[in-house]
Order: C-alpha cells, then structure tokens, then sequence
C-alpha cells in the first residue's frame, strides 16, 4: 500500500547560523531537495511550509511565502504550519495528504527554525496554560517523567545515560549534526551540569539553527523516479487531559504508533530503523515502548544494551537525533525523514543500517500533563 511517494530530499548542516534567516535557511533546503528530485520548481502544486516561534521571535508572518519567493517558487497554494515540534513533520503528512487526494501531483514539504538567539528563553506552552503556571517550562516536564520512571521500572540513571552516548557516537558520523566532537562516557553524561533531577545537561537536546526539505509526489508520479521512497502511512494524532496519573507514557504516542502500523500493514517486527524525538534521553526511551521496540519499563536497560544502537537490532537516531543533531523545532519532523530516506536508498555512508527496508520517524510536540498535544509517526520503505 502507497500514501505517497518522497522524490526528493534536502537539508542544511544543524548549528549556528548566526548570518542568516528563516527564509534564507529554507530556501537553500528547497533548492537542494529540487535538485535531489531532479524537477523543476513548476512542478510543485503545493507547499507546506513549517515554523513553530518565528512569529513569536520576529514578529515574522507569512514566512513560507517569503522562503519559496526566495527560492523562486510562487503563484502555489503556500500553507504555514505551527505545531510545536511536530510542525514540520505536521506539514509532510499535509503534504502526502494532499497528492493522495489526487489535489495535486508534486507537493513540498519544509521546515525552517532558528532558535540559537538570545531573545529565545525557555520554551514553555504558553503564558496562559496551566503548566506553564506551574513551572513545567520542557525540562521540568521531562525531568518528572524520568524521576516517575526511574522509581517505576527500576531503571538506573546510568541506563538512561547511554541514550545520550550512544547518540553522540552516531553524530560523529553525520555531516549535518551540531555536535560532531569526541565520544561521551556514561559517567560525563551523569557529571555534566544539573539541569533538572535527574536530568543533566547532556541528557537535554541543543536548540539549533536549521532547515529541511521534502518533494512528495503521487504515487503514479513516482514511477517517473528511480530513487522514490515509498510513504505507507503517515499520520497526525492528538492527545487529552485523560489519565493525567501516568507520568511513564504518552497515549497518544502508544495510539500514533499502533495507527500508523495498521495502515501500513506492518507490526514493529518490521521495522528496521527509527527517528524518534528524543528531546530529552527518557523521551527516546519511552518512545521505544511506544513503537513496540520493547516492554514497557525496559526501554533504559534497551538503550544500555546497545539494541539500539548502530549494528543493533533496531538501530536508533542513526542521524544523532535532536540530543546531537540539533533540535531547530520546526525543521526536525523534516530532517528525520531526510534521514531515513538516506537509510532507506543506502547512502548514509558510515551511519547506514545495513539491509535497512522498513524506516518509521515519530515526533511529538508538546508535552502535557499526562500526554502530548500532538504526534506524528511515518512508516517508509517496503
């Protein structure tokens, strides 16, 4: 079964692009995904365009349009997105919406965030929501999760620990990645600075500068290409207040998961490689009990035992997920495609994942008293 089909892919190096803008960065990543595909501009019907605190930062509106007139594109539908940090993965499932309703052949999906500014602070829901009242600005939210958890499964800090080392050896390996330096050890993840029990801060993810792009087309369009990757499912999901007691998983994660499966026609036997949001080191861990990767409770001693790691049964961000890649909010849902499609056509280079058929990226935004605002999960290949 096809959604939809992904002829092109592109993306700029995560960092610190202290020259350049919003516009500036996604234009770049349009123009490499064009490239990628080996279309003209004219070909897009359509265009979703991401970004989660530009508005907020800048004062900037209608960003999209201003990115794709950068670009040369113009005269297209061009629809802005804001989803937290599942805005630009939001914008890919609009997009595969979009050419499976026959609406158009070619749409274009990117993501464009810069967030290495000191104007920034810290990312929290919003002034008026009640966690924000409360103090549960991200790391705090996170950071009482993995308190629950640690008490709950048995897990040790150690274990949670080895997320963030195994994702720092796995952006050694990625061009694109911000941190691209020496190896970590379990013990310099646990004695980096306090940030919030027990979380340290090389267990929290960078904010980061960046920009990502996708070309989804049709599935008769895609016959055209010979490195189509093929879109099995990809899916929205938002959550509730429901069971606001259970601080160890996000239902609405649990139900993306299950959802996306279904439709592709897949069990999580299949899957061969993953992108998750890994925002913070409980957060992948979760997610892997979401996915079905493992049971619920063991998703530390998971990571601690290399299964998800590169030559594991289920490598893991082979790309060094948002803990080493960077987290640019908005462009992240996009780069976790950019590099499962890499994976999936064998040309990671020294991250791929041998035999690598079957690829699922999640992303959540928002995190909530006992669940996230939203989820999106994507199953590729096949």
């Amino acid at each position: 079964m096809s959604l939809a089909s992904i002829v092109g892919a592109g993306m700029i190096p995560f960092g610190k692009h202290v020259n350049r803008s919003i516009s500036d960065m996604a234009a770049e990543a349009v123009r490499l995904a064009l490239a990628d595909a080996g279309i003209p501009a004219a070909k897009l019907g359509i265009a979703f365009f991401a970004n989660a605190f530009g508005a907020r930062l800048f004062g900037d509106l209608t960003m999209g349009q201003n990115a794709l007139w950068d670009a040369g594109i113009n005269r297209i539908p061009v629809v802005n997105v804001e989803n937290a940090c599942t805005s630009g993965s939001t914008a890919f499932v609009l997009a595969c919406n979009a050419v499976a309703s026959g609406q158009v052949d070619f749409a274009l999906a990117v993501g464009s965030e810069k967030l290495c500014v000191p104007e920034l602070g810290l990312i929290n829901s919003g002034a008026t929501e009640l966690e924000t009242q409360l103090g549960l600005v991200a790391p705090a939210s996170f950071a009482l999760r993995a308190m629950r958890y640690l008490q709950e499964s048995g897990t040790t800090p150690a274990e949670l620990a080895a997320v963030a080392v195994k994702n720092r050896a796995h952006a050694a390996l990625n061009p694109h990645a911000i941190f691209r330096g020496p190896a970590l050890t379990v013990e310099e993840v646990l004695a980096s600075a306090p940030v919030v029990d027990p979380l340290t801060k090389l267990q929290c993810c960078p904010n980061a500068d960046g920009a990502a792009a996708v070309i989804v087309c049709s599935p008769t369009a895609a016959r055209a290409f010979n490195r189509a990757v093929t879109v099995r499912s990809a899916l929205l999901c938002t959550g509730s207040y429901e069971n606001p007691q259970d601080l160890t998983h996000w239902e609405t994660d649990y139900r993306a998961c299950r959802d996306a499966y279904k439709r592709a026609g897949i069990g999580a036997d299949d899957v061969d490689v993953v992108e998750c949001h890994d925002a913070f080191t409980i957060a992948e861990v979760l997610h892997y009990e979401a996915l079905g990767l493992c049971a619920a409770g063991e998703g530390g001693r998971y990571a601690a035992a290399g299964h998800s790691a590169l030559g594991g049964r289920v490598p893991v961000n082979p790309s060094g997920g948002l803990l080493s890649r960077g987290h640019p909010a908005a462009a992240t849902g996009v780069a976790q495609l950019v590099e499962l499609i890499m994976q999936l056509r064998n040309e990671a280079g020294a991250r791929q994942v041998e035999g690598a058929r079957i690829a699922v990226a999640q992303c959540m935004g928002g995190d909530k008293a006992g669940d996230t605002k939203s989820c999106t999960v994507a199953v590729l290949g096949g």
